[in-house]
């Protein structure tokens, strides 16, 4: 059985120190910016993507922690995976109400909140939270009812974590592909008047994929409430799929 130990020593030894600063400039790591102090070792998505395909399935989830807690981000985003993986192989229509694959999933999902700190730049939520979090709201859990699931959102919503916050919207991208805009319109009325401009990117792009997902007549009532109000990067990310005569009508608003 192939230990953490394993996984972070076999990335370590991919380290592409080209690689490393271009992602420590792009994912903002510098003093003050929303990224800093974070620590990359150059390791692409793809073969972050690759080991999680040769280890997911045998890895035991108690192993999982000393990932999340590495200082690494890709050793992180490997353990973040690796709970993806095995969520999503107890999620099928097969386990949708086995009890074992609920009470695995729910195991899961409390095991990606205890860490949810760990998710401490944008890539490791989106890549992340929608697959599990996302998809448990969908799904039966021993936790709680619906009434418990927006709770445990609004919990993320209202922390001063910048990256829960981001969570309790981002989870919504599972829910509206499902065909339930609730979480998604719930969640960026709740955000309307975030200050930061990745909170405006996420909320605007998440009410693009409802409208997309679900019905782009409901992304027009809110738009109808709220583009007056909306800061202008959230409200652009939501009218991008928008024809242009239609783009400029809700721009001009």
């Amino acid at each position: 059985m192939i230990t953490a130990k394993e996984i972070i020593t076999h990335m370590e030894s991919m380290q592409n120190e080209e690689q490393r600063q271009v992602l420590m400039g792009f994912f903002k790591t510098g003093p003050g910016e929303y990224g800093e102090g974070d620590e990359f070792l150059g390791v692409k998505v793809p073969q972050t993507r690759e080991v999680v395909r040769h280890v997911a399935q045998g890895f035991p989830l108690s192993e999982v922690s000393t990932l999340l807690m590495n200082r690494w981000h890709e050793v992180r985003l490997c353990g973040f995976l690796i709970l993806v993986a095995k969520f999503e192989k107890l999620a099928t229509k097969h386990f949708e109400n086995n009890k074992e694959a609920i009470k695995g999933r729910d195991e899961i999902l409390m095991m990606y909140l205890k860490y949810a700190e760990q998710a401490n730049n944008w890539d490791l939520v989106d890549l992340s939270v929608h697959k599990i979090l996302g998809h448990w709201l969908l799904l039966p859990s021993h936790l709680g009812d619906r009434d418990y699931k927006i709770k445990l959102l609004d919990d993320l919503a209202a922390s001063p974590s910048l990256w829960k916050q981001r969570m309790s919207i981002v989870c919504s991208w599972k829910t509206s592909q499902q065909g339930d805009p609730s979480w998604c319109l719930r969640y960026a009325e709740i955000h309307l008047y975030h200050p930061h401009d990745l909170m405006h990117k996420a909320v605007g792009w998440m009410l693009r994929e409802m409208g997309k997902r679900c019905s782009m007549d409901l992304l027009r009532d809110f738009l109808r409430q709220h583009a007056h109000e909306m800061p202008r990067t959230m409200l652009r990310y939501a009218i991008e799929k928008f024809p242009e005569p239609e783009r400029q009508y809700w721009l001009k608003l």
